[in-house]
């Protein structure tokens, strides 16, 4: 008996549920109906979007590697054999292969263009953009070169590491397009810097040769000091304590 009673008060108790949920429901209906369908087009959007940064990914990545085939792509004079005394393929006129690297930079620079231009905030992009950037520096477009080392940083900031060979590459573009003081700041701001990332014995030596060009055998003096004294092991000590010789003389 008390079985089938529990039982008449847990249909009851259902009964009322249902009951209670269909008076909710039922002067909300068109709004719950409007929440549902914000629900879907939310998740639908979601989704959309996962497969739009997917497809944007490959199509990055697929740029890039077609331009670095070319940046990559082996230099061989003309008239020079290859390993197994066969003529080169410059020679021959192979497709990928060049005969100078001016050849191979100014075929490179358009895809790297092109790579990073059209997918600008992609890792995949970014790398496009710092090689352009190294590049046209190779070719004696600073002007260009500059530009394209500071939408680097711009776009992945200074302290990214991205960022941090932006700015190595831009310091070395300036002093090599005359911009001595702009390098010096440059370089004198990264040995500032607590960061064991940049080289400093190598930002040291820039730093040190760029005094040297402008005459500042003092500053040139204490930079090499400093290669010597706090970078012992460094391939550039030799050379810092040559220079060192040379300035004392």
């Amino acid at each position: 008996m008390k079985r089938i009673e529990r039982k008449h008060l847990k249909e009851n108790e259902l009964a009322h549920t249902l009951e209670a949920a269909r008076e909710y429901i039922e002067p909300r209906k068109r709004a719950l109906t409007s929440v549902a369908v914000i629900v879907v087009v939310f998740v639908v959007a979601i989704a959309a979007l996962g497969v739009w940064r997917n497809r944007s990914r490959g199509a990055s990545e697929q740029a890039l590697a077609e331009a670095m085939v070319a940046l990559n792509a082996p230099v061989v004079p003309a008239g020079v054999e290859g390993a197994e005394g066969v003529p080169a393929a410059a020679q021959l006129g192979a497709t990928g292969t060049f005969a100078t690297e001016e050849a191979k930079l100014t075929a490179a620079i358009p895809k790297l263009t092109a790579a990073a231009d059209a997918h600008p905030g992609t890792p995949a992009g970014i790398q496009a953009r710092y090689h352009l950037a190294g590049a046209l520096a190779a070719l004696g477009k600073h002007t260009e070169a500059i530009a394209a080392f500071d939408e680097v940083i711009d776009r992945t900031g200074s302290d990214s590491l991205y960022g941090r060979m932006a700015r190595l590459g831009k310091a070395d573009t300036q002093a090599r397009a005359g911009q001595l003081d702009a390098a010096i700041e440059a370089w004198k701001g990264m040995t500032a810097e607590d960061d064991e990332v940049v080289p400093k014995d190598a930002v040291l030596m820039q730093l040190a040769r760029a005094y040297v060009q402008k005459g500042n055998t003092e500053e040139a003096r204490k930079a090499y000091t400093e290669i010597v004294d706090n970078h012992p092991n460094s391939p550039y000590t030799p050379e810092a304590r040559e220079e060192l010789e040379n300035l004392k003389g």
